[in-house]
Order: structure tokens, then sequence, then C-alpha cells
């Protein structure tokens, strides 16, 4: 058996339902680069016995996914990414979550949990604009 590409993890306190959260983390590995144009996605028995929820709620994502244009289901086969979305420069990524990860050093050593932190990021990206860089 090939190592997924990605792998789908839940976190039950975020808010969103199971499915969405699928559709959401492909959403980001596709902009972030980590899924490109003929990767396959988990099949859904392998994503059903991994995080131990219903097929119906895999299905239900990789169809929204399929009906956005950014994967295509081959009966028989799987389910292939077929569209990327909008990122940043590879060369990028690199420094960014080197930057990231000392960051969240920090912010733990401060006192702040994951929800802390998630709550601080959450909310300067909804309050900054492209001038509070320059």
């Amino acid at each position: 058996m090939e190592e997924a590409v990605i792998e789908f993890h839940l976190d039950s306190g975020s808010g969103l339902s199971p499915y969405q959260q699928v559709v959401q983390q492909v959403r980001h590995a596709l902009r972030l680069g980590l899924l490109r144009e003929g990767d396959q996605l988990p099949k859904v028995k392998d994503v059903v016995a991994r995080l131990a929820i219903n097929p119906n709620t895999v299905l239900k994502a990789y169809r929204e996914l399929e009906h956005a244009g950014l994967v295509a289901a081959r009966p028989g086969v799987g389910t292939f990414v077929c569209a990327t979305l909008p990122g940043v420069a590879p060369g990028v990524l690199g420094p960014l979550t080197r930057d990231l990860r000392r960051w969240i050093a920090k912010a733990r050593l401060s006192g702040l949990d994951d929800e802390g932190i998630e709550a601080l990021i959450t909310t300067t990206l909804r309050t900054s604009t492209v001038e509070d860089t320059a």
C-alpha cells in the first residue's frame, strides 16, 4: 500500500463538521503546494478506518471537492487532484514556516496553549491589513 500524500485528522473542538475538516485540509494542502495535480487522495476505506467516521462523510467531502473542480473520481481507482489553488512560491514557505515555528515556541514559553495561539492568530488575521507589514 502506498503512503498517502495527505493524512487527514479531525479536531472535535474546531467547530467544523468532519466532512468540512476533510475539505478544508485538502484545500490547505493544495494552497500550500503539498498536493499537486495527479496526486491521489486517500481511499475512502482508508480514511474511514483511520478516523473512525462514516464512509458517507468522506464521500460527501470528496464530492464537494469534485464539484469545486479540484478533484476527479475515477471509479475503481480512486480520487485524484485535477486542479490546484493559488498559493505562494515554493521558496517562500520554508523561511515562513521556520519563522512561524519559532514564534509558536515563543508563544508557548509565554504561557499560551494551542487554543490561545489559535485565537491570537485568528484575531490578528481578521484585523490586520497589508499596510501593517510596511
